[in-house]
């Protein structure tokens, strides 16, 4: 009951019709979040793409700026030289079949995976168990490489993946509320800015149709998107 109270409270601070600067979007997020933790901004983008087709289901991962505010653990399909580049780096294990065995095994102890390209043939086996968590390896997202290293570095120092859903959503978390709000600005526009590179040629009208963003706890709130231009 005290939640719906409080949710109801910071609703009407919102002025559900308005498209808010995104400086003063963020601020009001932080002013009606309700947590009691340091909880996450999200965002909400409402693409003008059909992703019944495949040439417009948008998918990629953006490095953010100032990260997630997390500490990422990640494990690594490699052998030889790029495997020993991966190991001197700090990750939570590296191997072939015998991480592959691991993970069969029941132990899911990490947040991402890389592999290098001669090794998806041992991933390819665990689509089952990975693909359901999100975590398969994927070229797109810069997972699948032999630059190790690089995707290593990038996922510690904190990026996000989006991929447009059935209705032409994407949702991508971008930063903890304890971030400043130009920091918080900065990851966001990031992400809307790989979003742009990405429009399908195919896609007819106003691309970038809304842009919202909410925390776990808060309402959501329009964010005015004249400035973005594909």
């Amino acid at each position: 009951m005290a939640r719906g109270k409080n949710y109801r409270a910071s609703v009407e601070k919102v002025d559900r019709l308005k498209a808010y600067s995104l400086i003063e979007a963020i601020q009001l997020v932080k002013d009606t979040s309700f947590a009691k933790f340091d909880a996450t901004l999200d965002i909400a983008i409402n693409l003008g793409v059909d992703p019944r087709h495949a040439d417009q289901n948008v998918r990629g991962a953006t490095p953010l700026p100032h990260g997630l505010g997390k500490t990422i653990r990640i494990v690594v399909f490699a052998k030889g030289e790029k495997a020993t580049e991966a190991g001197d780096l700090d990750v939570e294990f590296v191997g072939g079949d015998d991480l592959a065995d691991k993970i069969q095994g029941g132990w899911m102890e990490f947040d991402a995976v890389i592999a290098t390209p001669d090794m998806m043939a041992v991933v390819g086996k665990l689509g089952r168990v990975l693909g359901p968590r999100g975590l398969m390896p994927n070229p797109k997202l810069g997972t699948v490489t032999f630059d190790v290293v690089k995707a290593v570095n990038e996922l510690k120092a904190g990026r996000t993946e989006f991929r447009v859903d059935k209705a032409g959503i994407v949702h991508a978390p971008v930063g903890k509320l304890s971030f400043e709000g130009n920091k918080l600005a900065d990851n966001i526009n990031a992400v809307v800015t790989d979003l742009l590179k990405l429009k399908p040629s195919t896609s007819k009208g106003t691309y970038l149709q809304k842009l919202s963003i909410s925390s776990t706890m808060s309402p959501s709130v329009k964010v005015d998107t004249a400035g973005y231009k594909a």
